[in-house]
């Protein structure tokens, strides 16, 4: 990469005296340079926290990494580029067996330089990941530990679950369960925030399978009149800590005992799939008639259209089936519900980068749409 002169005599005016690419020994500081790629490590991938800085760093210094010195000579303006050009030709030659030497010690430098940058990498998201699954495991950790302060004291209080689905029992912790694979109270918390507003004039609202009360806290936040039904007695005691209205029953139960027209709202959140095709099927036409005139019904479930989605819906035993949208969609319609309304939510963060070419960016856009879809779907139905 360069020109072959520039190492033996000194140059034109206006024109360096070292081998383009080449960093000459008394300019390198190599404590700055480590405290550079400290400083790089610290800001991890950019601050878009994408990786698309990261990316573009390591796509240069891969282009820039093999140097050598056949780059093609460029003739610069001016007078004394015009002079330069022919005196760089006739001595690049001659001078080849000086400067190729030095190109060959900046190869290997450039090589061990991007390995230990890509080592100290790599190292910096291990200890990335392993802070993270620590902060989640400890806040599992805390949460049933709460579970357990605010679970009776008597043992006679109800049965673990009172759900009437074939696999309610699949899991002996379903608290526990939950917390693993589903995420914090606060996790669930703000994914469930953009469904405050649809029930802001939809009171009161019941939760069914309201698990830890995430949203009937956020309702309560929102001074919307809320509360809410769980099977089981571990979700129902960490929720009434929370001083939410909380009971446990099985919802088909406690929705037979209402009065028709009795609700201005039913959440369902992550409930749909554990249901048998009955008591879904069950749980739209009661829903239907425990509405009033305009009821907002809003089903959230896994979307089985994700293969994302997918591991997270396997991964639970006391799961029923999956629902695609129009078979949630089509079963509201048939159970009474004037209108419906399909809205997909939680996109993975992680997708394939588009490329710029016109052909290969549609072929990644499609790829991200068929493997890369929303993890979760509302259905929002009304009477």
């Amino acid at each position: 990469m360069g020109g072959g002169y520039d190492a033996a005599m000194p140059a034109p005016e206006g024109e360096s005296s070292t081998p383009a690419g080449i960093l000459p020994p008394e300019k390198v500081d190599p404590v700055a340079l480590l405290e550079q790629l400290r400083e790089q490590l610290r800001r991890g991938a950019g601050s878009d926290g994408s990786g698309s800085a990261r990316a573009a760093w390591r796509a240069q210094a891969e282009r820039m990494w093999p140097v050598s010195a056949e780059r093609p000579l460029v003739r610069r303006p001016g007078l004394k580029g015009a002079l330069a050009y022919p005196v760089k030709r006739l001595l690049r030659p001659l001078l080849r067996w000086y400067v190729e030497p030095l190109a060959a010690e900046q190869r290997g430098f450039n090589d061990a330089l991007l390995k230990l940058v890509d080592d100290a990498y790599e190292s910096a998201d291990r200890a990335a990941a392993a802070g993270e699954s620590f902060s989640r495991a400890l806040t599992e950790l805390e949460q049933r530990l709460t579970r357990v302060e605010r679970r009776p004291a008597s043992s006679a209080s109800g049965p673990p679950t009172v759900a009437r689905q074939p696999r309610a029992d699949a899991v002996p912790d379903y608290f526990a369960f939950e917390a693993r694979m589903r995420g914090s109270t606060a996790e669930v918390r703000e994914r469930q925030r953009v469904y405050v507003e649809d029930f802001r004039e939809a009171v009161p609202v019941l939760d069914v399978g309201c698990g830890r009360g995430e949203l009937l806290s956020l309702l309560r936040d929102a001074g919307v009149e809320a509360r809410g039904v769980d099977a089981d007695s571990d979700m129902v005691a960490y929720a009434r800590g929370e001083g939410l209205d909380v009971e446990q029953a099985d919802a088909v139960e406690y929705l037979e005992g209402l009065e028709d027209g009795a609700l201005g709202g039913i959440f369902a959140g992550q409930v749909v799939e554990h249901l048998p095709p009955g008591t879904l099927q069950a749980l739209l036409g009661l829903a239907v008639r425990k509405l009033r005139p305009g009821g907002v019904f809003v089903a959230e479930t896994i979307n089985p259209l994700s293969p994302l989605a997918l591991r997270n819906y396997f991964a639970d035993l006391t799961h029923a089936q999956p629902l695609v949208p129009e078979t949630l969609a089509l079963l509201a319609g048939q159970a009474g519900f004037r209108e419906t309304e399909v809205r997909f939510l939680n996109e993975p963060e992680d997708k394939l980068a588009v490329p710029e070419d016109p052909l290969l960016g549609a072929n990644a856009r499609r790829l991200n749409e068929l493997l890369f879809g929303p993890l979760d779907y509302a259905l929002l139905a009304r009477t």
